[in-house]
């Protein structure tokens, strides 16, 4: 009996494939049948096979005819065929050729088929059919296989608002799968008939509309509500323009449920905004709460180690040939993480070998000896590279995605968030679970005791300068992502990091995350209300009142700064 079910399994299985690949058979041999009519050199083939294609919505035909339009169809012994462009080959014109269905290259002897122009047959749209054609493609777009075409098809008709439109919509909604394309083709069609004329919408459907908007949640959907409200606001009685009380209670009702929509998304943007950037304020911090919390060292040249640290991002891209779109070579972004961590940490170490160890206990000189370092980076960085140089992302951080409607998250900035949690994990790591963390905290508390236990305080206070240096470097790999690299960059972060240090409590860490993705927040909540250097200035404002408030910061500092 087991025996039985499983051999007519096996026969439904086999008898389901064999429909479906007979099934796209035909679909296919109907296809290439309407693209044989379309490139036939009789008037009436070609105008009913024209007809045909926009009787059934023939999406697959969309690239066909585009490349119809652009008269990269030709005919090649008794066979419609697609060249794309012509290459020169020994100073002759020849034509790589292609599938007109498919695109796919047509191959032959195991290589490209490559034909001289001469031997192919123009063919292209006369004058009267070019017009159909253009108007073809507008609405086979909304049939075609790419999704990101749909997409952009169901958003334009929703601009445009011809009613003419809306049977072509109301069956692509029908065939569609994609949920968010739906939601586009459901909003461009409550948009047409929201805003059609008079005479061609009835009232009843205009209502409906703009209730569907209003659960929709349209953002192009409050604009042309707003538009209407107001227009009717304006208006004079007897007028196209004025609006019942039912349609004036509707649209204000969908109105005020779309405006509390988009405001909530507002400001999840906001927060997210600024949680990417007290991301790389925290990237930036980690580094000062080890070299200022640590070893008490005001090291003002750190936005300089952050420029390293991009600069040698830029250098990992230039070795690895990578640019978009021509050459794409993803994996130097991965390289290029701990070769900005390795570079800055070396430019740190001998800052403190050459230069900071020679000035323990003396913060304020410190402070000018660092400073100075900083301008002779930056001009150097200058003298090597120019004011400006770029830094192609790689491709799978390009983009964004979109967790709710209108609410879209890059991919860019995610990563940081991701690189910066994975940097605060890694040092709290090493801090409190390692030898070296234990040596530095060690000399931290207790340098005398430290160096009578036999520590080698001096190597000590290298490695803690170049794990401070190297996260700075790690903060400027991470802001080549969202910025433009120049010699100065680190100017626009030493000052607000500072804060953040002070402000989270010196040489915590867990102060310099809760500190820096908090000013970062409140920093994107004000520049809405306020213009950018207000923003600061009220930054600054809190930040003095909080001081005030706790001088020791959300955690006080521990070890050789915690009686100063």
């Amino acid at each position: 009996m087991e025996y039985r079910w499983k051999s007519l399994v096996f026969f439904a299985l086999v008898w389901q494939g064999a429909f479906t690949l007979g099934k796209a058979q035909t679909a296919d041999e109907g296809a290439r049948d309407l693209i044989t009519r379309i490139a036939s050199s009789d008037k009436e083939t070609r105008q009913r096979g024209l007809e045909a294609v926009g009787a059934n919505r023939e999406g697959r035909l969309l690239s066909f005819l585009e490349a119809f339009q652009l008269g990269q169809i030709y005919r090649f012994q008794d066979q419609v065929v697609w060249c794309p462009g012509l290459q020169t080959v020994d100073g002759k014109s020849m034509a790589p050729l292609s599938d007109p269905l498919t695109g796919v290259e047509r191959q032959m002897d195991g290589a490209r088929q490559v034909v001289a122009k001469s031997e192919l047959e123009a063919v292209g749209p006369r004058r009267r059919e070019r017009r159909l054609i253009m108007n073809l493609v507008r609405k086979l777009q909304l049939f075609a296989s790419d999704d990101d075409v749909r997409l952009a098809a169901a958003v334009k008709m929703g601009s445009v608002r011809k009613t003419e439109v809306l049977a072509d919509l109301e069956l692509a909604l029908k065939r569609e799968a994609d949920a968010k394309i739906q939601h586009v083709m459901q909003e461009s069609r409550s948009l047409i008939q929201l805003g059609a004329p008079a005479a061609e919408v009835s009232d009843e459907i205009r209502l409906e509309a703009a209730r569907n908007l209003g659960t929709l949640c349209s953002a192009r959907g409050g604009a042309l509500l707003k538009e209407l409200l107001e227009k009717a606001a304006k208006a004079e009685p007897g007028t196209a323009s004025v609006l019942s009380a039912i349609q004036l209670e509707v649209y204000q009702q969908s109105l005020d449920a779309i405006e509390s929509y988009q405001l909530r998304v507002r400001w999840l943007g906001y927060v997210f905004s600024g949680l990417s950037l007290g991301s790389v304020l925290v990237l930036m911090a980690l580094g000062l709460s080890v070299i200022f919390g640590q070893m008490g060292v005001i090291n003002m040249a750190h936005g300089e180690l952050m420029m390293v640290g991009a600069y040698t991002t830029y250098g990992m891209q230039w070795l690895s040939g990578h640019s978009l779109p021509d050459n794409p070579v993803n994996v130097y972004f991965i390289f290029a993480i701990p070769a900005a961590f390795f570079v800055a940490g070396c430019v740190g170490w001998l800052m403190e070998f050459l230069v900071v160890r020679h000035l323990y206990g003396r913060p304020l000189d410190t402070l000018l000896a660092t400073w100075g370092i900083g301008l002779v980076l930056i001009q150097l960085a200058r003298v090597i590279f120019g004011d400006n140089v770029g830094v192609n992302s790689p491709t799978w951080l390009v983009g964004n995605t979109e967790p709710m409607q209108d609410l879209n998250l890059p991919y860019n900035r995610l990563f940081i968030l991701g690189l910066t949690t994975s940097c605060v994990l890694a040092v709290y790591w090493v801090m409190n679970y390692t030898r070296l963390g234990l040596l530095v905290r060690a000399t931290v508390q207790n340098r005398e005791t430290a160096t009578s236990l036999g520590v080698n305080t001096r190597r000590t206070d290298g490695f803690t300068f170049a794990l401070g240096a190297g996260l700075a470097g790690v903060a400027g790999c991470a802001l080549t992502l969202i910025g433009g690299v120049t010699p100065d960059m680190g100017q626009n972060y030493i000052v607000d990091s500072f804060l953040v240090v002070v402000t989270g409590g010196v040489g915590e860490l867990a102060g310099a995350v809760w500190a820096g993705l908090g000013l970062g927040v409140i920093n994107k909540l004000l520049e809405p209300t306020f213009e950018a250097i207000w923003g600061k200035v009220l930054i600054l404002a809190i930040v003095i009142i909080f001081i005030q408030w706790k001088p020791a910061g959300l955690f006080p500092p521990r070890g050789r700064l915690a009686d100063v």
